[in-house]
């Protein structure tokens, strides 16, 4: 095998490589940002329980300090 053809099949590999490696990573950012989403709908969830105020009225209450 030529030098020419076995740098192409190298950098095909490493295409390839770097491709799987960056679908992995997109597939752990999604999973990530889908339990920080859960989280934060728990939380605003419990809030409302404990407070008796909905979101939009504790948004406003952090902001403008009224409720």
């Amino acid at each position: 095998m030529s030098d020419s053809a076995s740098q192409a099949r190298e950098d095909w590999y490493q295409e390839a490589a770097k491709s799987q490696i960056q679908g992995e990573r997109m597939n752990r950012a999604e999973l990530l940002n889908g339990r920080v989403a859960m989280l934060g709908f728990l939380i605003g969830l419990l809030t409302e329980v404990i407070t008796g105020h909905g979101i939009a009225s504790q948004i406003s209450f952090g902001l403008f300090g009224q409720g």
